[in-house]
């Protein structure tokens, strides 16, 4: 019986994770590593890393803003300016690395700083990576600060809850910038 509640309580933590990734797109962001081709054109072909401003040079179109794109529509933009001088042109954009995803842990934890996230990276997980709490943290209290375009929301977190299996629904997924702050 208790091997049941283990393997139910597992699942309840990971299936909310696991189905919402392949709902969201990924949007290209800065430090992110992308291979561009362009068919039969090995003059066309490049490995990019996106700079902190956004825009990838590439051959004949100058630059083009990538961030915030999917590949798919970086890839309609290069096809377009492409095809002013190449005639249908077959462009390939691959995201070969994801560096852009980025959340921090400050406070009481055993290794505080900067971690690479995915799509599907939770509160608890970050926490895992800094090390977990320290013992004079407030498990009660933490506060996850996410950045919005009216300010900064605070997503309230009680790590004691959830570790218990209670509140699960606090264990919310991380988006780039979040600041999990414990106290």
């Amino acid at each position: 019986m208790k091997r049941l509640i283990s393997c139910i309580f597992i699942f309840l933590i990971i299936s909310p994770l696991t189905s919402h990734a392949a709902d969201r797109p990924y949007y290209i962001g800065p430090g992110d590593v992308l291979e561009i081709s362009v068919w039969k054109d090995a003059e066309l072909s490049r490995t990019v890393v996106v700079p902190p401003d956004g825009a990838v040079s590439f051959p004949l179109i100058d630059s083009v803003k990538a961030t915030n794109l999917t590949v798919t529509a970086l890839k309609k933009i290069i096809k377009k300016k492409l095809a002013e001088y190449v005639p249908d042109p077959t462009v390939t954009v691959m995201l070969m690395e994801i560096n852009s995803l980025r959340a921090y842990v400050i406070g009481k934890v055993n290794n505080p700083g900067e971690f690479q996230i995915n799509l599907d990276s939770s509160v608890m997980q970050i926490l895992a990576k800094a090390g977990g709490l320290t013992p004079f943290a407030s498990k009660s209290n933490i506060m996850i600060l996410r950045q919005r375009k009216g300010g900064i929301e605070k997503i309230p977190f009680d790590y004691g809850q959830v570790e218990k299996g209670k509140h699960l629904e606090q264990n919310v997924i991380l988006k780039l910038g979040d600041v999990v702050v414990v106290p």
